[in-house]
């Protein structure tokens, strides 16, 4: 009965994670973390241990989320020719606009789902207001501030996927690992 309450319990906290990175957070690592627990502290041969090759299955596939994430916001403003200035309050505006999705989502019903949209809708505008903003004080027009806020936009929606779906794959290798 331990053992379904414990693997129950990490079900839940794999799941907040995944939640967490759909959001654009750092949730993937939270599967990574609980794999690493579930394989050191597991004794082998009890349902909540984590192999090995699961547990590496499962750090590659939080990597590539980040890698993802990155590559996909960075070359998306820097396609467009945005310099740091923009890439840092881009980046700034991003977090300050899922964050903002967060708290402001539950307005838009039903809760659950207006909260994941409004932070990846948010995270993104952030984005692009923040690149337009660093661009502007770097000394670029208009017309060009906004290309590359747009750009900015694209990557972050696209890199925020991309690290959801990496997500996905590492807590479904994290729940076949404890349940199977």
């Amino acid at each position: 009965m331990l053992e379904l309450l414990l693997i129950l319990l990490l079900t839940f906290l794999a799941l907040l994670g995944w939640a967490a990175s759909v959001l654009g957070m750092p949730g993937n690592w939270l599967i990574v973390l609980l794999a690493l627990a579930c394989f050191w502290l597991s004794p082998v041969g009890s349902s909540s241990h984590v192999a090995w090759f699961s547990l590496v299955a499962i750090l590659a596939a939080a990597c590539l989320g980040e890698f993802l994430e990155f590559v996909a916001s960075a070359l998306g403003a820097s396609r467009k020719g945005g310099s740091k200035r923009g890439a840092v309050l881009a980046l700034a505006g991003s977090l300050a606009g899922a964050i903002a999705g967060l708290v402001f989502g539950s307005l838009i019903p039903p809760p659950v789902v207006g909260n994941v949209v409004a932070s990846l809708l948010l995270g993104a505008s952030g984005a692009f207001a923040g690149a337009i903003a660093g661009e502007r004080w770097a000394g670029k027009d208009w017309d060009a501030s906004f290309e590359i806020g747009s750009a900015a936009f694209w990557g972050r929606l696209l890199g925020t996927v991309g690290k959801a779906v990496c997500g996905t794959i590492a807590c479904g290798i994290f729940l076949a690992a404890i349940w199977l």
